[in-house]
C-alpha cells in the first residue's frame, strides 16, 4: 500500500540545514519504494567534486544557488524519487515551480535541536559566523514563511528517530493528498 500512496509523485524535503532532511529521506524512500536524492551531493558531483563550501567560497551565495535551481530543474523531471533539498532551496521563487511538480514536507526542527546537531560541523557556509546559534534563528526566520508553503509540515521534538519521522511523514501525506488522488 505505501509505495502506491503517492502514485509516483515525487517528496520534496524542505527545512533548514541540520533538521535531517537526508537522513529521513533515506529511510522514507526505502518505505515508499523510492529512489534518494540528496541535491547538496548532485551540486558537488555537477560541480566536479567541489564542495559546497568551495562553491560559496568560490561562486559566492548566488553563483551556488544558481547551480542549485538547474540541479532541482533536472530532478524534478524524474519519479519516484524522495528529494532532500537544501535549507535555502525556497529562497527562489523558481524553484517553487519545480518542488510543486511533487509533494513538499518541511521537516521543522526547533532551532536549539539544529544547533546542538551542528555545533561540531565546520562544512556549513552559512554558519561560519562568530554566532552560529543567532545566525540559525535568523536563517530560520528569514526562511519560515516560505518554508510554510509547504503541503505538510512535520514538526520535530527532540529525540525523535529518523524512522519515527519517516513514519509520521507517512501517516500524514493522506491528509494531504487531494480526493482524486487517493
Amino acid at each position: 500500500m505505501t509505495n502506491n500512496l503517492l502514485k509516483g509523485v515525487n517528496l520534496y524535503l524542505v527545512g533548514m540545514m541540520g533538521a535531517g532532511k537526508s537522513t529521513v529521506g533515506q529511510v522514507l524512500a526505502q518505505h515508499l519504494g523510492y529512489g534518494f536524492v540528496d541535491t547538496d551531493t548532485v551540486i558537488e558531483k555537477a560541480a566536479g567534486g567541489r564542495s559546497i563550501t568551495q562553491l560559496f567560497q568560490n561562486e559566492g551565495e548566488v553563483g551556488f544557488r544558481k547551480l542549485e535551481s538547474q540541479i532541482l530543474e533536472q530532478v524534478c523531471a524524474f519519479t519516484k524519487l524522495v528529494i532532500a533539498t537544501g535549507g535555502g532551496i525556497v529562497l527562489k521563487q523558481q524553484n517553487w515551480s519545480y518542488l510543486h511538480h511533487g509533494l513538499i514536507v518541511w521537516l521543522d526542527v526547533p532551532v536549539e535541536i539544529i544547533y546542538a546537531r551542528l555545533a561540531e560541523d565546520t562544512t556549513r557556509p552559512l554558519l561560519q559566523d562568530s554566532d552560529p546559534k543567532g545566525k540559525l534563528r535568523s536563517l530560520l526566520e528569514q526562511r519560515q514563511h516560505l518554508y510554510s508553503q509547504a503541503d505538510l509540515r512535520i514538526t520535530v521534538s527532540e529525540g525523535q528517530t529518523p524512522e519515527q519521522i519517516a513514519t509520521r511523514v507517512l501517516n500524514e501525506i493522506p491528509s494531504v493528498l487531494k480526493p482524486e488522488d487517493t
